[in-house]
């Protein structure tokens, strides 16, 4: 009996990125793009980033050219999440520590998970570039008090770096910061004159 067995379609490759500034363009949707995604059952997912601001700062990311290699992740849960994103998905840039607990910011992803090469011990990176701020930061405490966030792992395992966003949640946490900038929606004071 014979099998045949397709070769998956090569991912493009982008240069490893650097602390420079760069003029890498986010990949865009082929024809397939997001319709391919629902048709095969695959819904879009989305993700919470977390980073000492003193360590990398959305002020960083943004003064970046937007983009950066999202690596030095230990926790193999976080791993394992990392390795589930997918390009063009969202992420929410979180600073974590003592005195900053919220999002900032929203970014995407600009390249899946690659192995770092002469690590030998599995690490690897994701690249992200930046979509907008948040057009007010929300607050850890503030999501605490929302019941629409309830259950979220965020709250349940504060030491994950790299968190699962639900879409119910996701859309909570964008209405407490009025959105983000690149959102597609109007701020409030860009009303009609």
């Amino acid at each position: 009996m014979n099998h045949w067995h397709l070769a998956p379609t090569p991912v493009p490759m982008f240069p490893a990125l650097t602390n420079k500034p760069t003029s890498i363009t986010p990949p865009v949707f082929s024809k397939f793009g997001r319709a391919m995604k629902e048709e095969m059952g695959k819904e879009r997912q989305y993700w919470l980033l977390k980073t000492e601001p003193g360590e990398w700062s959305w002020e960083d990311q943004a003064a970046n050219g937007g983009v950066t290699k999202w690596d030095g992740v230990k926790n193999k849960q976080a791993q394992k999440n990392m390795k589930a994103m997918r390009l063009n998905e969202l992420c929410f840039f979180y600073h974590s520590g003592a005195r900053s607990r919220r999002v900032v910011g929203v970014v995407s992803v600009l390249r899946e998970w690659y192995e770092e090469s002469g690590d030998g011990a599995g690490a690897g990176a994701v690249d992200v570039k930046e979509v907008g701020m948040m057009r007010r930061a929300v607050d850890l405490k503030e999501m605490k008090r929302d019941q629409e966030l309830k259950g979220w792992a965020l709250f349940r395992q504060p030491r994950l770096s790299v968190v699962n966003v639900e879409k119910k949640v996701w859309d909570t946490v964008c209405d407490l910061g009025g959105g983000f900038d690149g959102d597609g929606e109007k701020k409030d004071d860009e009303g009609d004159e």
